[in-house]
């Protein structure tokens, strides 16, 4: 277990560097598969795209297609390690627990200062759900994407039913991926989330933030720690 509180720097360790190498590596290279994507399709010139410096090459399919296809090996790599790694490791905190639902609307009731938020564990019940559809969107466009490279490397004369189905599940999926990334934008725009965002760049967030809004979570770390050093920045009211 990486997770840590490092009560004199009031902090708490909430993802490990390879978490974040994982959340980057899938960040980026989806967001690059996303413009590719787009890019493969004839919209540089119609929409003038090619004209901002640098991006004269979005007119080029065949350099769209193998950049499209590095991104995706890195997306696919990142994808399988994170489910195998963790997957062997037993951590499921990011897994739907029943009541998720009705405890998602509670959260966000309260963000817009309807109500009050319950203690939470390190992951809010809307984290968890959004991570469940993620994972099958990422799946589906990882299956449907491998069929279709099989087909254009290997198989030129594969089943057209079954290329078509695999294109119109990879374009459905392409456009939820999308917005599930607009989605995760906007939740991070939240005024209450705000502090989360330290977390994406360091693995850390503040301690009492975390004691604040995810309390379950602390308490169980303070359960299975050593006793801690006291607070002294607390006390002092640092941040």
């Amino acid at each position: 277990m990486t997770e840590k509180i490092l009560s004199e720097k009031n902090r708490v360790v909430r993802h490990s560097r390879l978490e974040l190498i994982e959340h980057w590596a899938i960040a980026i290279s989806g967001l690059i598969l996303l413009a590719t994507g787009i890019f493969e399709l004839p919209v540089a010139k119609r929409y003038y795209i090619v004209t901002v410096p640098g991006l004269r090459w979005t007119a080029d399919f065949i350099t769209s297609l193998y950049l499209h296809y590095a991104a995706a090996l890195v997306f696919t790599a990142a994808g399988i390690f994170h489910l195998a790694y963790h997957g062997m490791r037993g951590e499921t905190g990011l897994l739907p627990k029943k009541g998720d639902l009705s405890a998602s609307v509670t959260v966000i009731k309260s963000l817009f200062g309807f109500g009050q938020e319950p203690p939470m564990h390190k992951y809010l019940p809307e984290q968890r759900l959004a991570y469940a559809g993620m994972a099958w969107i990422i799946i589906l466009l990882i299956v449907s994407g491998l069929i279709k490279t099989y087909k254009n490397l290997y198989a030129p004369d594969l089943s057209l039913a079954v290329v078509l189905t695999a294109t119109w599940i990879h374009n459905i999926c392409f456009v939820l991926f999308f917005l599930a990334f607009l989605a995760h934008m906007a939740a991070i725009l939240l005024r209450p989330n705000w502090p989360m965002v330290r977390g994406i760049f360091t693995g850390k967030v503040r301690l009492d933030y975390a004691r604040h809004r995810h309390a379950l979570w602390i308490a169980d770390l303070e359960k299975t720690k050593e006793p801690l050093i006291p607070d002294r920045d607390l006390r002092c009211g640092k941040v």
